[in-house]
């Protein structure tokens, strides 16, 4: 009986072929290792990819609705527009002397008025100036005081010269006198009548003085008036370049401000447009911020010489066609209403109608129309 020769064990069991199913795993390598066998691949879902494409379907045909339920009606003919941004004029607030920020009494983004105090620089320099300046005054109006009772003093001894010189005239007429005393009466008249002329002119240097010592006090007084800042326009406060205690040379600056009187819209618009375009044409500005509240506006400048587009500002034609910036200017009756909170570099589209029979479409028409956007009657 013939004994067969058995494998080592491994400790693990070689699988066996199954004769039913279809997976057949392959037998193991020598060595006893086992190679992972991968899974299956998953199966292709198509309604994934359905859901997906009726998804983006019915995204495309909500987004389309929306965009044309929104976009503006097309504008009548004699209406051109533009996009640009709201601007308003920087004011630098600067100093007039070099100096120490003594106070500092507003802050970005606060809005002031005109003639309001924002800041303070140092003056006790200029109010010892000012004590020094008024001593000087003091002393001038003595002086003045002084040479002006000389004056009377010296007035009185000439009436008395003059009335002893016109004596010894009459007694020398009469040899009662000797035409030497009449000699001396002259004299002492001239020298009285000299004396009361130099007294005057030291008055008159006297006041002189008073004058410029009055002038230079005043001089100082403005001085220390121009170091305390105020805002020369009303609107806000954009930057604040200074603190309390730093030394600012001549001009140097300690705010910028903007000037809310003065907004306005710089667009660009071509050669065929713009030259239809006259300065006080009526505007309105619509704003992205305020779609359904339009600005009246005016043209206010129309630049001579044509320029290529700036890149900040987006145009339908190429960018490098040529343009010619105008300015639309806010009406400044509308900047005074408590309402109106108009901010700097705010987005929006400026209208510019330059055919005087042209109509303002609905959306750009005001509750109170404008004197400028009544429309001419026929026949006119």
């Amino acid at each position: 009986m013939t004994q067969q020769a058995s494998s080592p064990t491994t400790g693990l069991q070689e699988p066996q072929a199954s004769t039913q199913g279809a997976l057949v795993v392959p037998p193991a390598p020598a060595g006893g290792a086992l190679v992972p066998v991968p899974p299956p691949p998953p199966r292709k879902r198509p309604w994934r990819l359905a859901f997906l494409l009726v998804a983006l379907l019915a995204g495309g045909i909500g987004g389309g609705t929306w965009w044309w339920l929104h976009i503006p009606p097309p504008l009548p003919p004699g209406i051109a527009f533009s996009n640009g941004r709201l601007e308003a004029d920087e004011i630098d607030i600067s100093t007039k002397f070099p100096g120490r920020v003594s106070e500092i009494l507003a802050d970005e983004g606060d809005r002031v008025t005109a003639g309001q105090v924002v800041a303070r620089m140092d003056v006790r320099d200029l109010e010892v100036s000012l004590a020094q300046a008024e001593a000087q005054i003091a002393q001038a109006r003595h002086a003045i005081a002084e040479s002006e009772a000389q004056l009377a003093q010296i007035g009185s001894q000439v009436k008395l010269a003059a009335q002893e010189l016109q004596r010894a005239r009459t007694l020398v007429k009469g040899d009662f006198e000797t035409r030497q005393v009449l000699d001396q009466r002259q004299s002492q008249f001239d020298a009285a009548v000299a004396n009361y002329h130099g007294t005057e002119a030291r008055i008159a240097a006297a006041k002189a003085v008073l004058e410029g010592a009055i002038r230079n006090a005043d001089l100082i007084r403005v001085n220390i008036n121009d170091n305390t800042l105020v805002a020369p326009k009303n609107g806000p406060i954009q930057y604040r370049l200074a603190n309390v205690g730093e030394v600012l040379p001549v001009g140097g600056k300690v705010f910028t401000m903007l000037d809310a009187d003065y907004v306005y819209m710089d667009v660009f618009l071509p050669t065929a447009t713009a030259g239809q375009i006259k300065l006080g044409d009526p505007a309105r500005i619509l704003l992205d911020a305020m779609p359904g509240r339009p600005l009246p506006a005016t043209v206010t400048f129309i630049a001579s010489k044509n320029q290529f587009t700036p890149k900040m500002v987006e145009t339908r034609s190429e960018r490098d066609k040529l343009m010619f910036r105008i300015r639309v200017r806010v009406d400044p009756a509308v900047l005074q209403m408590p309402s109106a909170d108009l901010h700097a570099g705010v987005p929006g589209l400026a209208y510019i109608r330059f055919d005087p029979h042209a109509e303002w479409p609905p959306f750009l028409q005001l509750a109170d129309p404008q004197p400028a956007d009544r429309q001419p009657a026929a026949g006119k």
